[in-house]
């Protein structure tokens, strides 16, 4: 398999430049050594956002936005005795997303909401 490895931001805006200039992407590809999706990819988000810089982000994309997650500390405020299954619930009934019930616990855990045993 072959070595993979970033564009570095010079290089990156060689190629946007070449691009624009006219030249194709499989011209560009086989003059400066880079495969043609690469030079597509990069071509259609400096298209798209105007932007070729990458986006660092490392883990598992979040499911929930911060204004569900909002709703979810919310509603938990609102109603002390609902569980987080009532939550998912909820909150798949008012936004469409849906979310297991240990993604709840731990949304509500971020924020200090704790699920407490009542004293006898």
């Amino acid at each position: 398999m072959a070595q993979r490895k970033h564009l570095d931001d010079f290089l990156r805006g060689r190629i946007i430049g070449r691009l624009e200039c006219g030249r194709t992407q499989l011209e560009v590809s086989e003059e400066l050594g880079i495969a043609q999706s690469v030079i597509s990819r990069l071509w259609q988000r400096f298209q798209d956002d105007g932007n070729v810089s990458r986006c660092y982000s490392t883990g598992r994309p979040r499911v929930t936005t911060p204004n569900e997650d909002r709703y979810l500390a919310v509603t938990a405020k609102r109603n002390r005795r609902s569980t987080a299954s009532d939550l998912s619930r909820q909150l798949s009934s008012a936004t469409a997303t849906t979310v297991s019930r240990q993604t709840v616990y731990r949304r509500l855990g971020h924020i200090g909401l704790y699920a407490r045993r009542p004293v006898r």
